[in-house]
């Protein structure tokens, strides 16, 4: 891996096993706990950036204590107005939590393993204080991330999770792939991608991608609710190239929503590139506000949760 002194990102996490006689390799970083990339069998599976620049369009980041945006960085917590730092890019709104500057720190590691933890302190807009942690671990086939959330404060805290990791499958160009969303309902949004309240059946419109659309037919930053919930309670996403490879990204249960955002201009060391997030989400954008899908977690109480990443070769 190249050096890493000039990133804003910090220290980079080699992780690296063969499982099953296949070869799997990831970094992770120190600042947002990011999984800046992933192989299995030399296929790439997660779309890098230059070693030296910040995450394009929050590549890989985990997003805590809520994903997505806060509209006007403003809600209300019993009774009283809480105002969070604005952190959209020309925008008024607050945006993928309260750890995407902080360096967390390793509380365990192995060659195909790292745990990293950070806490989240009270603070403007958000008073209450959390323990966190998200474990990187490899499989045979792609990588499992763990979370866990604790509440170390006095009062029970409002608490949403996500990731946002961009998906590839090798060398095959991201607009010849097939996006697929096992969901059943659309989450409509207004100028600003706030939720307007209203969730449509997708049948028969542009947003069912229940069996898939080509990545170049399409322009998103769109949410799902609905996930169809496999034997495991949790649900399956996935790209797809004309070969019949897949990369899949599975949610455990208390993901409920599933947001792809898609970008013709995802700086790479070779240029710019098109690039698609397939991003797992415990709770939809404005959920401070709607309270939709958010998690109250009691003092003491602590949440555990899950996705991964699997790579499906034909």
């Amino acid at each position: 891996m190249p050096g890493t002194s000039s990133s804003p990102m910090g220290e980079f996490f080699d992780l690296t096993a063969t499982i099953d006689g296949r070869r799997q390799h990831a970094v992770v970083t120190e600042v947002a706990a990011s999984l800046r990339s992933l192989a299995v069998d030399g296929v790439a599976l997660i779309q890098e950036y230059p070693v030296d620049a910040r995450p394009p369009y929050c590549a890989g980041w985990v997003l805590v204590p809520w994903p997505n945006r806060v509209a006007d960085g403003l809600w209300t917590y019993d009774g009283v107005p809480q105002q969070l730092e604005c952190t959209e890019p020309g925008g008024a709104n607050a945006l993928h939590g309260l750890l995407t500057e902080t360096p967390y720190r390793v509380t365990e590691r192995t060659p195909g393993a790292i745990t990293l933890a950070a806490q989240v302190r009270p603070q403007a807009g958000y008073p209450f204080e959390l323990e966190t942690s998200v474990r990187y671990e490899l499989a045979a086939d792609g990588i499992h991330v763990s979370h866990m959330v604790r509440n170390t404060g006095s009062q029970p805290a409002p608490v949403g999770l996500g990731a946002h990791p961009f998906l590839r499958i090798g060398e095959v160009p991201t607009r010849d792939l097939k996006l697929v969303i096992d969901a059943d309902t659309h989450i409509e949004i207004n100028e600003r991608l706030i939720p307007t309240g209203t969730v449509t059946d997708v049948t028969g419109t542009r947003h069912d991608f229940r069996t898939g659309r080509l990545v170049r037919d399409v322009d998103l930053d769109d949410a799902w609710a609905g996930v169809r919930r496999n034997g495991d309670g949790g649900s399956t996403h996935y790209l797809e190239a004309p070969d019949g490879s897949r990369v899949r990204l599975h949610m455990d249960g208390s993901f409920g929503y599933v947001q792809a955002f898609t970008t013709d201009n995802f700086v790479t060391d070779g240029g710019m590139v098109t690039a698609v997030a397939l991003e797992p989400m415990t709770a939809p954008a404005d959920a401070l506000n709607s309270g939709e899908g958010l998690r109250w977690l009691r003092p003491g109480e602590e949440w555990e949760l899950s996705w991964s990443i699997a790579y499906q070769s034909v």
